[in-house]
């Protein structure tokens, strides 16, 4: 009874607060019959329907599914290669692997006008890629490659450094090739730097040449070439154990490949806290346009080589220099965009970089051997130390020493190899400089 006493009572009281709540059963709302009260709640339910699949369809507007393009999906496969060279077969791991996740998070399919993208104002990306525009990157970078580097073996030998220039004839042969194929000075320019065999070094050289900025006299701006330089610098950098090996084998006899050479001398600590000092005001004042990368290499030596400073070159050479290589391989892979990536400028670049690679690997190789024809007995120089003249540190120098033991276990050329090895590494900035001061 008391139950259906507070039923009652709940009725009561909806009935008496129906007005207020809009359910008054007044002259206007009794004229609604239940034909039109189901009409309404068929359109509401139409309408909702409708706007779900409206939502629905912007939401997969904005994906990836919905944006996806070919060169993506091509662009997105060259970077899973990438990073599986670098795991499966140990090609610079370091570079490769930090690229080509850098590949694949460039092409992301995405909407334009969210400030996703590495070249849109104000993304993310685009501020990482600061460091790359402006060549703030490698100079860094050679600040650690300094506090890493022993160049004893070229303070013993310093005739060894003709080696490394010599390797940079492919520098200027993929210039001059550049040119004949339609690229304008600048551009040929910073595409030449290709044959030295070094990223932070092209990088720095196209930042400058080949940035989408500069104005040419004629009022035409040049092309942003900057991505498509630097994968194919890395690219060939990581493939020195796949190239090199051919090209020596070719170019060098057995007998060539069998010639020991003397063991160098010992090099004091003095000469070596010296020889960054007088390298560095020798090279400046040969190529001054060169001082960001050479000034920093030879910082970062004296560093390492001082005796005082060892906190400071453990830094450069370790935490510093590994930062900067994760931050300039991912925007540098970010910046390979498939709609700014593949064209034919890019194919023509990395068909160029092959072959100023070749280039430069024979001309050192080549000069090894036209060395010889001045030395006498055990002053004479293995013609294999010659492909180490290419800056790829120490790549190809410990290429170089694999194919001395493949003809004789016993040769050891790593030590003799190093020598053109930091040779090219200082060449290759040296002729970046040059090219610079011509065209900048």
């Amino acid at each position: 009874m008391k139950k259906l006493f507070i039923i009652f009572s709940v009725i009561s009281l909806l009935v008496f607060i129906r007005p207020a709540l809009g359910l008054n059963t007044n002259s206007n709302t009794q004229t609604l019959s239940t034909t039109s009260v189901e009409q309404v709640e068929e359109n509401s339910s139409e309408s909702f329907i409708d706007e779900a699949f409206d939502g629905i369809k912007q939401f997969y507007s904005y994906t990836g599914f919905a944006n996806a393009a070919s060169g993506n999906l091509i662009m997105i496969l060259i970077g899973i290669i990438f990073i599986y060279l670098g795991i499966k077969f140990d090609y610079e791991p370091l570079l490769l692997i930090p690229i080509g996740t850098g590949v694949i998070l460039g092409n992301i399919p995405f909407v334009a006008g969210n400030q996703t993208g590495i070249y849109e104002t104000g993304s993310v990306l685009n501020y990482l890629y600061f460091g790359v525009v402006k060549g703030i990157y490698p100079p860094l970078i050679f600040l650690g490659i300094g506090a890493m580097t022993d160049f004893s073996s070229l303070i013993a030998n310093p005739k060894l450094m003709l080696l490394g220039a010599a390797a940079q004839i492919g520098v200027f042969a993929t210039f001059l090739g550049a040119l004949y194929l339609g690229f304008n000075l600048p551009e040929a320019g910073a595409i030449g730097i290709i044959g030295g065999a070094d990223g932070p070094t092209a990088i720095f050289l196209s930042s400058k040449l080949a940035n989408g900025i500069n104005i040419l006299p004629d009022g035409t701006t040049v092309k942003n070439l900057i991505g498509p330089i630097a994968i194919a610098a890395y690219s060939y950098m990581a493939l020195v154990p796949v190239i090199q090996p051919p090209i020596m084998k070719l170019l060098t006899t057995k007998k060539e490949r069998l010639i020991r050479m003397k063991p160098p001398r010992a090099v004091s600590q003095k000469e070596k806290m010296i020889f960054p000092i007088v390298a560095l005001l020798l090279t400046t004042f040969i190529s001054p346009s060169a001082l960001p990368l050479l000034g920093m290499l030879f910082f970062g030596n004296l560093l390492k080589e001082s005796g005082r400073t060892e906190r400071l070159a453990d830094t450069a050479r370790t935490k510093l220099i590994d930062i900067v290589t994760i931050l300039l391989g991912v925007t540098v892979g970010a910046s390979t965009q498939a709609d700014i990536f593949i064209t034919k400028d890019s194919m023509l670049i990395f068909g160029l970089g092959a072959i100023s690679f070749v280039i430069a690997t024979m001309g050192g190789l080549l000069f090894a051997k036209f060395m010889n024809l001045f030395l006498k007995g055990d002053e004479k120089i293995n013609p294999l130390i010659g492909a180490a003249g290419v800056s790829a540190v120490p790549d190809s120098a410990r290429v170089v020493h694999a194919e001395g033991l493949k003809s004789d276990k016993n040769n050891y050329l790593l030590m003799h190899a190093m020598a053109p090895n930091v040779a090219g590494v200082i060449g290759s900035a040296i002729a970046a400089g040059i090219i610079l001061s011509f065209l900048g």
